[in-house]
């Protein structure tokens, strides 16, 4: 069982561990050998020290009772944009390195509290916005992982850890699950707390979940929404993970990026949408939709100038050219139009309320294709921008594959209904026609 402890899932390994078939200790310690035999070539982690994991989990082991803790022994990797006490956390750029926050951003004591191990910092790109950094795809590695999450997404991918955490501002939790072949979710904006973590537009800024199964993926939401707006009455996302639909309703929406879609994946959907049959309607969107990518831009760019403009005024020569050229177009907008983009965002979230009531979940691409060749680019989030800028949930199923690398589904749903989401999801995954 030790060669094969890295293929586990997080809850597989949470019941073993519990269970007494194996230690904490010992499961740190295989994917620590995992992770020595990939990273050279996959480069996802920007802060590891194995010492370190292996005393969080030897304070498992040694604690005993074990039954309190959700997520004992769970390995988990947390995106360097999100504060650790005791790890540096450095955002992705030389201007931060050696920073060391003084305290854990509340996700990651909550993790800490159910009995996750802190296995290190993954590498984000720079300031987890558009310029790519050194990870590489673990399906091909001469491919994009994905950004700015890309280092969380790879590190699942290659079995270094069961589950890590990522951030999402535009398309960089759903966009990377699906170049990475992995389960993800980018929650309704407020589900889960965002303090200690770099605020680049917090209109949009989630933190994000990766994992190889959708039951992981709905564990570690249970945990990390404790810290929410919605604590007080939380659904049990786990369940609603078992628990399939017994008749679900999907639509199928050609959203405002349909024109941005590869070829092969306008097939691929076309097909997937013809299979479900009678399950999958056609949604059309209305024209004021249409409107929601640019709006979406101007939010996030007058926040990043106003987030992100301490680097500029610190160095900018030291910033890459997609930064300094986002922060210098954030500070042209004027706060008439910020005003009037956010406005128009909830409008356009009630006419979303009313056109998805009838169905359990809506179905899109999560990137216009497949990973692209080369790390010169980290992807078009295009497919996500939409139910980024509504404030929706989004999950990443990985149940499709083209010429050997893996084509994400998106599916969304109302605010702070994951736990339909994640039945909806169930649903799917067990659908005949993708296990084909």
């Amino acid at each position: 069982m030790t060669s094969s402890l890295h293929e586990l899932t997080a809850l597989e390994a949470v019941d073993a561990i519990r269970a007494g078939r194996i230690t904490a200790s010992a499961y740190a310690a295989a994917l620590l050998s995992r992770i020595e035999t990939r990273e050279s070539e996959v480069q996802a982690w920007q802060h590891l020290d194995p010492q370190y994991a292996l005393e969080q989990a030897a304070r498992l082991d040694a604690r005993g009772d074990l039954s309190s803790l959700p997520l004992a022994g769970a390995a988990i990797g947390v995106k360097d944009i999100i504060d650790t006490a005791d790890r540096p956390t450095e955002n992705g750029t030389v201007l931060d390195a050696g920073r060391r926050p003084s305290a854990d951003a509340t996700v990651v004591r909550l993790l800490r509290e159910a009995g996750a191990v802190i296995m290190g910092k993954t590498v984000t790109t720079e300031l987890a916005y558009m310029q790519p950094a050194r990870t590489r795809n673990p399906w091909h590695l001469e491919h994009s992982p994905g950004g700015s999450s890309s280092g969380s997404a790879a590190a699942v991918a290659a079995g270094m850890v069961p589950v890590a955490l990522g951030t999402q501002t535009n398309g960089s939790v759903i966009r990377p699950a699906s170049f990475c072949g992995l389960y993800a979710l980018k929650p309704t904006n407020g589900l889960f707390p965002a303090d200690g973590i770099l605020e680049v537009a917090a209109a949009f800024d989630t933190v994000g979940i990766f994992a190889r199964s959708l039951a992981d993926v709905a564990a570690v939401a249970q945990v990390l929404a404790k810290g929410g707006e919605k604590a007080p009455a939380l659904p049990d996302y786990i369940q609603s993970a078992r628990e399939p639909l017994p008749k679900a309703r999907f639509a199928f929406a050609k959203t405002p990026a349909w024109p941005f879609a590869e070829e092969s994946t306008k097939t691929a959907f076309a097909a997937l949408a013809a299979a479900l049959g009678p399950a999958c309607e056609d949604l059309v969107l209305p024209p004021e939709f249409d409107r929601a990518i640019a709006l979406h831009r101007t939010i996030m760019f007058a926040e990043i100038a106003l987030n992100l403009g301490r680097y500029y005024n610190r160095g900018k020569e030291r910033l890459s050219a997609v930064a300094r050229e986002t922060i210098e177009a954030g500070r042209a907008i004027s706060a008439v139009d910020y005003a009037g983009a956010l406005r128009e965002r909830e409008r356009l979230y009630r006419q979303f309320e009313a056109l998805v009531a009838p169905y359990d979940a809506i179905l899109t691409p999560s990137s216009t294709g497949l990973a692209p060749l080369g790390l010169h680019t980290t992807g078009n989030p295009v497919f996500c921008t939409l139910w980024t800028f509504l404030g929706v949930p989004a999950l990443n199923l990985p149940l499709l594959t083209m010429n050997g690398l893996p084509l994400g589904i998106q599916m969304t749903g109302l605010r702070f209904r994951e736990d339909r989401l994640f039945r909806a999801a169930a649903s799917l995954c067990q659908a005949s026609i993708l296990k084909n």
